[in-house]
């Protein structure tokens, strides 16, 4: 005997799973939703659950609506940012210039009292 079990390969809770253990099914219903590259995507929903106004199509990702004949368009995609980017929307040129004006003189300051070396 390998160091056998008898239960070996099954698991807490396996077996056959009908509907008397797991109770009646909900009844349903599906709704088509349609992308801009015209992909149709079929989700199922309760009779009485509230079906959503635009689902993600599983296909290619874009937002999909209910009408076929306009679906939803292609969302904007908005570049990447560098820090620099967004500095420069909060600040303006001389703004900025008083700025780093104002950190020079407090590092020549430090440099005169031997604070900074180089």
């Amino acid at each position: 005997m390998a160091g056998g079990s008898a239960i070996r390969g099954s698991r807490v809770g396996a077996g056959p799973m009908g509907e008397a253990e797991r109770g009646d099914a909900a009844p349903r219903r599906r709704v088509s939703y349609f992308c801009a590259h015209g992909h149709e995507t079929r989700p199922s929903f309760a009779i009485e659950a509230q079906v959503p106004d635009s689902w993600d199509c599983p296909s290619c990702g874009l937002p999909a609506s209910r009408d076929e004949a306009n679906p939803p368009p292609p969302p904007k995609i908005e570049p990447y940012k560098t820090h620099l980017a967004y500095v420069k929307e909060r600040r303006s040129d001389a703004e900025a210039a008083e700025i780093l004006e104002e950190a020079l003189q407090t590092l020549r300051d430090r440099r005169k009292r031997g604070e900074v070396i180089f």
